[in-house]
């Protein structure tokens, strides 16, 4: 069965996208618009229990999707593309590499998840694994990524998208896939060209996170913070977003 997703544009330069943990391939705010279809050819995939593919049964981890992506590229005839990882799904991308690291060109992190675990406190822990059943958490949790400062209209529509779009049983068995699972040893020293972006306002996953863990174990890695956005550039700042986006993977 061939894997539904959204496809942007027809150019020469192919990107698999990767959505965060509670997003879809159609929640990347206006910045859609801002993307160049002449030059490049994004294919923006839904998660199995997400999206288009909500019902489609899986067992909703890291390794689903990293095969998942490889068999979209070869139904797409992509031998070789790059690849744009949100969030969760930037530790998703870095699956993705180590299972085929000969077909990835490049890779641009969005506030992404480092490969290493990711660690919570015991609060931390009670928020994250309670927001599968609990719309007040995930309010809480993208308050907090977005600085606190995002309106309460936006925090709320982005809350009853991802109640929407996303079987909980799914939500709740990638995180526990994401955030124990430990690819660090698996990617350090590889020469893959890595752009990090990080929103100004993030306060999860800042810049410093970043050096400590992207900019560690990836030689060619360069990181940017986006000005003006916290941990949804796409949304906040789209023309920024997409701008530096495309002109690393142009380079």
């Amino acid at each position: 069965m061939a894997i539904a997703h959204r496809r942007i544009g027809t150019g020469p330069v192919r990107v698999i996208v990767l959505h965060d943990w509670f997003g879809t391939s159609a929640n990347w705010g206006s910045a859609l618009d801002c993307l160049d279809p002449q030059g490049f050819s994004y294919a923006f995939l839904d998660y199995r229990g997400y999206g288009v593919r909500r019902d489609v049964p899986g067992r909703y981890d890291l390794p689903e999707i990293a095969d998942d992506v490889l068999e979209l590229a070869d139904e797409l005839g992509w031998e070789t593309f790059s690849l744009l990882g949100h969030s969760m799904g930037g530790k998703a991308m870095q699956q993705v590499l180590v299972r085929a690291p000969e077909r990835i060109e490049k890779l641009v992190g969005l506030a992404p998840v480092p490969a290493a675990p990711y660690a919570m406190d015991d609060a931390t822990h009670t928020l994250f694994h309670g927001a599968a059943e609990d719309p007040e958490k995930r309010r809480v949790i993208l308050d907090l990524v977005t600085g606190n400062r995002a309106s309460r209209h936006w925090v709320d529509r982005m809350v009853a998208h991802s109640r929407e779009v996303s079987r909980p049983e799914a939500f709740a068995a990638y995180l526990a896939s994401w955030q124990p699972l430990d690819l660090s040893s698996a990617v350090k020293g590889n020469t893959v060209p890595v752009l990090v972006l990080v929103g100004e306002y993030d306060l999860a996953l800042t810049a410093e996170v970043m050096r400590a863990t992207w900019q560690t174990w990836y030689p060619n890695c360069r990181i940017r913070t986006l000005p003006g956005a916290g941990h949804y550039p796409p949304h906040e700042t789209p023309v920024a977003f997409a701008t530096e986006v495309e002109a690393f993977l142009r380079a």
